[in-house]
Order: C-alpha cells, then sequence, then structure tokens
C-alpha cells in the first residue's frame, strides 16, 4: 500500500471506530435507561465532545463538513433535552479553530499579495480575530482609511482537502455518524450526499470562487435596507487570500438574548435573505447556520461567508415554485408529477400522489398553517425526522425520494434555516411573504415594502435572474 493509501485510512478507520462504539454505547444506554431509569445525559455529553474533537483535529474536509452540518444534524436529530449539549460541543468547530502563528499569516499574504501585509495594508492586526477550518481572519485598514476583514487560508490546507475529496469513503463514513446518534437515519444514499458536499468544500478551496459569489450577492443586495453583504476588495484578492469589509455587529448569542420584537424582525430578514435570493437572483446562500450572520439594533442583518452556494436557472426556481404551490392547494396530483418532472421521483417506484402530500406539506407548516406562524424547536426537530426518519409513517415516501446531486443542498438550507429560525422563535406571516415572490401578493410588512422598494429601483422582479 503507498503511503497516500495508507494515510486515507489511517483518516478513515478511526472515524468508522468512532461511529461504531457510539452505536454501540447508544443501546447500551438505551438498555440501562429502560431497566433503572438512568439518564443517558453522560453518553451524550461524552459523544458530542468525541465528535467535535475529532473533527476539530482535521483541519480540512472532516472539519469543514463537520461545520456545515453541525448546527442541524446533529441538534435536531437528539432528543430535544439534549439539544444544546451537542450544539455546544459542534460550535467549536464554528469558532475555535487553533490560528496560525502571525510570521505564518503574514508569508501567505506576502506571497499572495506581492509585500508584507504592512506593506499592503495601513494597518493590519498580526494576531486573527476569527478562526475556521480552512482560514483565518484579520483586521485591516486601507491606506484611505477603509476598514476591511482579511481571510487568509492555511497554507497546504487545500492540498490536505484535495487529497480528502478523493477519499469517498470519508465523507460517507462521516456521514454515517448521524446513524450512530438516531439509529435508522443513516439510511439515505451518504454517497450522494457526500459527492455534493465535497463538490461545495472543493470551491470553497479557491477564494476567488467565494469572492465572485460574494460579489453577486452584494451587486444584487447593495444599498438594500435591511440586507448588507460586505464588498470584497478584488485586488486585494486571490486564490487564498480574501479582502472585504469590515463588519461589526452582534454575534448569534447575543442574538438569541434579545427581544422578541427584535428576533421576528431579524427572522424575518433571514428567511427573505434565504428564499427572496433564490427567487430574484437564482441563488443560494447554502451554509444558514448562526456564525455567518451578524445582527444589528436596526433590525438589519449582515450575512458572512459566501463559499458555498447554489445557483439555479429560472427554470429550476418556476419548477421549485409549482411544487410549494401544489402542497399548498392540496394539489396532490400537480405536485406528484412535478416531483417526477424535476427528479426527485421515478415513476415506476413511486409514491401515490395521496402520500407525497402528506409527508410534503408536514414540512411547509410555516406556509400552510393559521398564520402568523412561530416556528419552535419541535416544529425543527420534526423537519428533520420528516426529512431522515424512514421507520416512521411516512418512511415509504422518503424511502423512494431521490434528490438530485444539484438539489441535495436544498435539504441542508431547509433544515439550517429552519433550525435558525426556531432558535429565535421567530414569529411571521410566512404565507403571505411567500405570495409576494410567487404570486405577486402585496408586501406583507413594513420589511416587505423596503424590500419591494429595492428590487423595484434595480428593475427586478420574482425569478429573473440577473
Amino acid at each position: 500500500m503507498t503511503a497516500y493509501g495508507r494515510s486515507r485510512l489511517s483518516r478513515t478507520v478511526p472515524l468508522a471506530g468512532l461511529a461504531g462504539r457510539t452505536a454501540g454505547e447508544a443501546v447500551v444506554a438505551a438498555l440501562r435507561k429502560r431497566l433503572t431509569g438512568e439518564d443517558s445525559a453522560e453518553f451524550h455529553k461524552r459523544t458530542s465532545e468525541r465528535y467535535a474533537a475529532m473533527l476539530g483535529h482535521s483541519k480540512g474536509v472532516l472539519m469543514k463538513a463537520g461545520q456545515v452540518l453541525s448546527f442541524v444534524a446533529l441538534g435536531s436529530l437528539v432528543p430535544p433535552e439534549r439539544q444544546r449539549v451537542y450544539q455546544a460541543a459542534m460550535a467549536r468547530l464554528q469558532a475555535d479553530a487553533p490560528p496560525m502563528a502571525p510570521e505564518l499569516a503574514a508569508a501567505v499574504v506576502e506571497a499572495e499579495l506581492g509585500a508584507p501585509p504592512e506593506k499592503v495594508f495601513a494597518e493590519f492586526d498580526p494576531h486573527a480575530f476569527a478562526a475556521a477550518s480552512i482560514g483565518q481572519v484579520h483586521a485591516a485598514r486601507l491606506a484611505d482609511g477603509r476598514r476591511v476583514a482579511v481571510k487568509v487560508q492555511y497554507p497546504g490546507v487545500d492540498q490536505a482537502i484535495r487529497a480528502d475529496l478523493d477519499n469517498t469513503e470519508l465523507l460517507a463514513t462521516f456521514l454515517q455518524l448521524l446513524g450512530a446518534v438516531v439509529p435508522g437515519s443513516n439510511r439515505l444514499d451518504v454517497r450522494a450526499v457526500a459527492r455534493e458536499v465535497a463538490d461545495r468544500i472543493g470551491e470553497e478551496i479557491d477564494y476567488r470562487i467565494e469572492a465572485a459569489y460574494q460579489t453577486d450577492f452584494a451587486n444584487a443586495y447593495r444599498d438594500h435596507p435591511v440586507i448588507r453583504i460586505p464588498e470584497v476588495v478584488p485586488e486585494l484578492s486571490t486564490g487564498r487570500v480574501l479582502t472585504m469589509d469590515f463588519a461589526d455587529g452582534m454575534r448569534w448569542s447575543e442574538a438569541v438574548q434579545a427581544d422578541q420584537q427584535m428576533r421576528d424582525r431579524w427572522g424575518e430578514v433571514i428567511y427573505r435573505f434565504a428564499l427572496g435570493s433564490l427567487r430574484m437572483v437564482g441563488m443560494f446562500h447554502a451554509d444558514p447556520h448562526p456564525g455567518n450572520y451578524l445582527f444589528h439594533d436596526d433590525g438589519a442583518v449582515t450575512f458572512l461567508d459566501f463559499g458555498c452556494v447554489n445557483r439555479f436557472s429560472a427554470e429550476q426556481v418556476e419548477l421549485m415554485q409549482r411544487i410549494v404551490a401544489a402542497a399548498i392547494d392540496d394539489d396532490a396530483t400537480a405536485l406528484w408529477n412535478t416531483f417526477v418532472e424535476i427528479g426527485f421521483l421515478t415513476a415506476a417506484d413511486a409514491p401515490t400522489p395521496a402520500e407525497l402530500l402528506e409527508w410534503y406539506r408536514d414540512k411547509l407548516q410555516p406556509l400552510v398553517a393559521e398564520q402568523p406562524f412561530t416556528y419552535t424547536p419541535a416544529f425543527a426537530a420534526s423537519v428533520v425526522q420528516g426529512y431522515f426518519d424512514r421507520r416512521g409513517t411516512t418512511g415509504s415516501v422518503i424511502r423512494r425520494v431521490e434528490l438530485p446531486r444539484e438539489y441535495v443542498f436544498l435539504t441542508r438550507i431547509d433544515l439550517g434555516l429552519t433550525a435558525l429560525l426556531a432558535e429565535l422563535q421567530a414569529t411571521g406571516p410566512w404565507a403571505a411573504i411567500r405570495s409576494e415572490w410567487d404570486e405577486d401578493g402585496p408586501p406583507a410588512t413594513e420589511i416587505g415594502k423596503l424590500d419591494a422598494a429595492h428590487w423595484a429601483r434595480r428593475g427586478l422582479r420574482p425569478a429573473e435572474p440577473s
């Protein structure tokens, strides 16, 4: 076996061992609780710490995949009373990766921009204020006084990630950790999901791709009253250095402690950005986790980290709109036909239209339930169960629904958005907001009026990509 083969094997085997050990301990914990009534808190705490420790040391694909899935997958699939245990442990993957030494960061900047940081910038803080799996962020200032944030990629991380991306079993084994936490939830096509996750992570290696995505979003939302996107500084951005306007604001841990009226407002802004960007410019910000938002006292939200973005054509957007409309209208036949047309079902082996409608409408409660609707952790957990739990009454439907690769991250976006709004306990007229985009309805809220005015100034209408 080559050294490269041994390296790949050495990264996969411990992960598989952890999954197997955890699954066994889960059975023991369940039996112990059944026989003695003993609480399983220690099992969940130990498991969450193990995941965070192993993924945190990977500094590459596993850590990035952990970030992509942590806020939703390991948080919402475990018992509600244990969710915060997992979220607390996995949060380290989002914020506390060990930073590189100042001289190493300076060397990357010099190699990429042609001069040391003190020559390129009027000011450059050698100590990062944020660190993650692929890079870390430094505060700086340009000669004209403009404050900027400089994302610097860890040296060698691109080669490590590209090597891992060739190892399909590595990501597939990681995804199977879900099954170690919740028996039955690992019956999804982990290899298909792994390939799509690998593609998105592969894009994130090159900061030029992220800069292009971020610029597209910034162009679309420039001067928007409540949705803010930091502007990229293209002349100071390369494949391994990304320079953008510095953004300051309230972090997630503070935001969830704010009064409910403000949380409702932030929730609406996040909802409008997530779904409105799809309808207005054909793009999804496909990484909805708490570290990617900054919150402001005027109700605005700044959106960060555009390394993971999905683009869709106007035709694809229209098909997704038809699916939602059919479910809301209780039109089982139209829903079934559109699922087949988009490739979510194979007609030869599909659930009945009635079965499909029952399964899909359960996840659309914010649009079909009495308005206004409040997102809750219990609803978020039910949505996760609706996607992955193949043991329930709708299990036969889940087993026959397929997601083409280009749509795999729709599940991630839906779950992530639902989890965020549930943590905020956000209440809103979500059905009326959807009607603004899909049925040319009037603005449903004051924010809706501001949003409509913004798009009118830009001359755009829903589902008309720029």
